[in-house]
């Protein structure tokens, strides 16, 4: 029998971390699939350890990433039980150093691989951690989450009952700046008027991968903004909106400087004469497509450098295929009528939906 040059052998696995959020758990196996990747394990809630063979492209770039929230290299795992480990910070935290301290993370950020779970165990080891670790590591260029370069590498760590997992990648290629893509916002306080507030909250966060903030003052007009979670989130910003809805706003709303609401069919609205926008946001219930005719037919209006934020509600999620389908269909009809898709995301704050950012494409030239 002829033996396999070793040359010829087939190059070995890399493990990786993606995250697909809990509710496309009944495709996950297809997104997997999707994907090219082998599944190995199911860490904490959300997280599958896969194989993924060197040189495959990235898997940001697979049309099934649309369906994973975040994904990570993992280039030191330590399996273990950190809670029946003694010294596990201290012994973590020296490894970490002696594996990662020469390549110069520009940040070390740690986060939970179960981060809803009620125990604050892994939320304080996770904390202490980072402490220590940081303590240990060369001075590094970026202190705060939120001044992170998108495009430079980061040393992410996350823990939980499992273990340890790390593995440095920007957080643009990650799609996220936080460990696991989710950013914690707060949205059962006294002044929440509804969870979308955290979803648009959550998508201008997550919108820093690829572009700056628009400024204060800029000139935001919401389609289907009742009961105005979403435009009390702009508002708090600083944000001039134009709401439009045929149902009414949250009273709370009423008299709020900055607000011109106008209660009514998005179809029938015309702006103005002369009136412009810097941003459409589009959280319309209905057709995606349908939605999205209304959102093209009032960019006319758009700014130079305008920006577009499409919640595209999925009508079910039985299998990969039809989901993106929908979405390729009406990413074309935005194309095909002047705009381009830069990144597209499902948020935590998102149910059965994808959020999709587009620009004006002589803008993204």
């Amino acid at each position: 029998m002829n033996s396999v040059p070793e040359s010829a052998a087939a190059p070995e696995s890399r493990p990786w971390l993606v995250r697909v959020p809990e509710v496309f758990e009944g495709i996950a196996p297809q997104i997997l699939a999707g994907l090219g990747v082998t599944p190995t394990k199911l860490l904490g809630t959300e997280y599958h350890l896969v194989k993924v063979v060197p040189g495959a492209r990235p898997l940001r770039e697979l049309e099934a990433a649309k369906f994973v929230r975040w994904n990570l290299p993992v280039e030191h795992s330590w399996p273990c039980n950190p809670s029946k480990m003694e010294g596990f910070v201290e012994k973590a935290a020296q490894t970490l150093l002696k594996k990662f301290g020469d390549r110069k993370p520009q940040t070390l950020l740690v986060g939970q691989l179960n981060a809803s779970a009620p125990d604050l165990y892994y939320k304080n080891l996770a904390t202490n951690l980072r402490g220590r670790a940081l303590q240990l590591f060369p001075a590094m260029s970026v202190a705060e989450v939120e001044a992170q370069d998108p495009t430079a590498e980061t040393l992410f760590c996350l823990v939980g009952k499992e273990g340890l997992f790390a593995g440095m990648q920007s957080p643009r290629e990650s799609n996220g700046f936080y460990p696991g893509g989710s950013r914690y916002i707060a949205k059962d306080t006294p002044d929440t008027i509804s969870r979308a507030g955290a979803k648009i909250a959550e998508a201008l966060h997550y919108l820093g991968l690829y572009r700056r903030p628009l400024n204060q003052g800029s000139r935001w007009l919401e389609l289907g903004a009742c009961p105005g979670g979403m435009t009390s989130e702009l508002l708090q910003r600083h944000y001039q909106v134009t709401a439009i809805d045929v149902a009414p706003l949250d009273e709370r709303l009423h008299q709020h400087k900055g607000l011109t609401f106008l209660r009514g069919k998005v179809e029938d609205f015309v702006p103005e004469e002369g009136h412009t926008y810097d941003a459409i946001l589009s959280d319309m219930n209905g057709p995606p497509h349908e939605s999205m005719a209304q959102v093209l037919r009032l960019t006319a209006h758009l700014r130079k450098r305008g920006l577009v934020i499409f919640t595209l509600k999925l009508p079910r999620v039985e299998s990969v295929e039809e989901p993106l389908a929908l979405c390729h269909s009406v990413v074309a009809d935005a194309e095909g009528a002047g705009l381009r898709l830069f990144a597209q995301t499902h948020l935590t704050y998102n149910r059965h939906e994808f959020t999709l950012f587009f620009g004006r494409a002589q803008d993204l030239e």
